[in-house]
């Protein structure tokens, strides 16, 4: 169905292919995942598929690609458009209409489909996708779960041989997630649709491919095999094959039941082991912040983070807590986003916010920074409230990273943009680069921001935020578009900020990471907090917010490969 004939592909200017001598095939009926490092050209092959490149992006494509006999290089995407359905990265690239219904009917439109034949796959989607309760809403008004979802939606509607999907479950709850990929099952075992998908949260999908293509680095040639050939060399893999290698478990195992079935004597193991109480012997509260200096400088851990300033807002406060809301409401028409919400942040703390598609998370995330006003109780950041405080001094006490980073990118380099970070921060010349180096090794100066894969995007950004160091960082979906290396640089980073007394709130459908860093987890439900507690005591408790490890282990404690190997040391 799908062929790649020895593919290299170079973007204009480029000194060097961003893939080359790609060459494989994906057979009729089949679900082929594709993966890889950040950056390594996934976005690129999957563009190639479709047609996208190099017509629409430019470039040079050597070699071939066919898809259902017909020439990528000669048949532009329109002409495409009836044997192939994508979805991109970045839903509202896609969307065309104002509506769930008529985002659903569009492609249908385009193609000319008869207005019954039409009705009755809106129908089908609705209920597929679980979006029957949105059919008239504005897809303006929804979160980015439900974009998401309405995306895969309006190319489904006209039933495609073929669905490219690009991180189609990154910004879904795990439950919104197991939906959407048992559908996409459904249409393979059923329907014989032809799925290639690429995927940096293997631990959601690697389970339901038939086939994996690993892109190892920039430019190498492809690796393709069965799910557990490519696991066994891949340098990207979940959690489950990570315990698997630590274990020398052979072969590896792929997902939770068969990692259960080996575990009997690791849990042994571990339970003779020192700290065998496992997540548990992490701290349910964070240590204070570390003592100031008289120059308004960290005596704790360096970091990249520390730069000559005078004190923070947080530092000059003498409040308990860097934020607070109290009896915080929020209504949206009348849509109620959140309800009488009381939350307490304080220094050095990293709490993760979790909860299904729109459950309030990211409402609540921008009402800490002023971008939504109370509609009933109230909200203080480091003294202030944030919707009454001017830009300028409000940036100085809060940081947001948006579901959208490009949002917050608009210079033509990545020098440029570091270069007006570090102004509008007055920080020192060159503090936003070295944090762009940290997050993101090999990028260079000259790279346009808009040429960087979403995860390089999402890591400019948050290295622009937090130039100026704001004692509240917020992060929305994080590490969305981050592959394992690039969220364990994440991880580091933001633990070097807590240590340094810096309160950091992420909004996250990542239990791995909820699991690696955060201090306590907030449970949001349709805009109530119905959960707050200890990391450990809430996700250990949750089938649906637990970490593999967590339920490979359980009932001992357990949260991460690292606290594992840290205890069999």
């Amino acid at each position: 169905m799908i062929r790649f004939e020895d593919v290299s592909v170079t973007y204009d200017g480029a000194a060097e292919p961003t893939v080359r001598g790609v060459d494989f095939e994906v057979p009729e009926g089949e679900l082929v995942l594709l993966v890889g490092p950040s950056g390594v050209g996934k976005s690129t092959v999957l563009g190639a598929v479709s047609g996208l490149v190099p017509h629409f992006t430019g470039g040079t494509l050597r070699g071939r690609v066919t898809v259902a006999g017909r020439d990528t290089r000669t048949h532009k995407p329109r002409e495409l458009a009836d044997v192939v359905g994508t979805v991109g990265q970045d839903p509202l690239a896609h969307f065309v209409t104002d509506t769930v219904e008529d985002e659903l009917a569009y492609g249908m439109e385009s193609l000319g489909l008869a207005p019954d034949v039409m009705r009755r796959r809106v129908e089908e989607t609705l209920d597929l996708l679980g979006l029957a309760g949105l059919r008239n809403r504005p897809i303006a008004a929804l979160s980015g779960g439900q974009r998401q979802r309405v995306a895969i939606g309006s190319v489904l509607t006209p039933h495609p041989q073929v669905l490219v999907l690009d991180e189609p479950t990154s910004a879904l709850d795990p439950a919104a997630a197991e939906e959407v990929l048992a559908v996409l099952q459904r249409l393979v075992h059923d329907l014989g649709t032809t799925v290639l998908l690429a995927e940096h949260r293997l631990e959601r999908v690697i389970h339901y491919a038939d086939r994996i293509v690993l892109l190892p680095a920039p430019g190498e040639p492809p690796i393709v095999g069965t799910p557990a050939e490519v696991m066994a060399v891949s340098p990207v893999h979940p959690p489950v094959v990570a315990l698997g290698r630590l274990a020398d478990w052979s072969p590896l195992p792929l997902t939770v039941r068969d990692a259960r079935r080996r575990a009997g004597e690791l849990r042994e193991r571990l339970a003779n082991a020192p700290a065998a109480t496992g997540g548990r012997h992490r701290q349910a509260t964070p240590p204070p912040p570390p003592a100031r200096t008289n120059t308004g400088t960290s005596t704790g851990p360096r970091s990249l983070f520390r730069r000559r300033t005078t004190r923070t807002p947080a530092a000059e406060a003498t409040h308990t807590h860097i934020a607070e809301t109290n009896g915080l409401a929020i209504r949206r028409g009348r849509v109620h986003a959140l309800r009488h919400i009381d939350l307490t942040v304080s220094p050095g703390e990293t709490i993760a916010l979790m909860g299904r598609n729109g459950a309030g998370k990211s409402t609540l995330l921008s009402s800490l920074v002023g971008l939504v006003p109370p509609s009933a109780g109230g909200v203080r950041v480091g003294g202030v409230e944030p919707h009454r405080t001017a830009p300028p001094d409000l940036v100085r006490r809060v940081g947001l990273v948006p579901q959208e980073p490009r949002d917050l990118l608009y210079a033509d380099t990545v020098a440029d943009e570091c270069a007006a970070a570090d102004r509008d921060a007055g920080a020192e010349p060159g503090t936003c680069r070295a944090l762009v180096s940290e997050l993101l090794p090999g990028i260079t100066d000259g790279t346009h921001p808009r040429d960087l894969s979403e995860g390089q995007c999402l890591a400019l950004a948050l290295a622009v935020v937090l130039t100026a160091r704001p004692p509240l960082l917020l992060l929305d979906e994080p590490t969305r578009g981050l592959d394992y290396a690039a969220k364990a640089r994440l991880v580091t980073v933001l633990r070097g900020l807590a240590a340094e007394g810096h309160a950091i709130v992420l909004a996250t459908h990542d239990v791995e990471l909820a699991a690696e860093i955060a201090h306590r987890v907030v449970l949001l439900a349709e805009g109530d907090v119905i959960a707050d507690g200890p990391t450990a005591q809430i996700v250990v408790s949750s089938p649906s917010f637990a970490p593999q490890v967590t339920k490979i282990l359980a009932p001992q404690q357990w949260l991460t490969v690292a606290e594992v190997r840290e205890a069999l040391a």
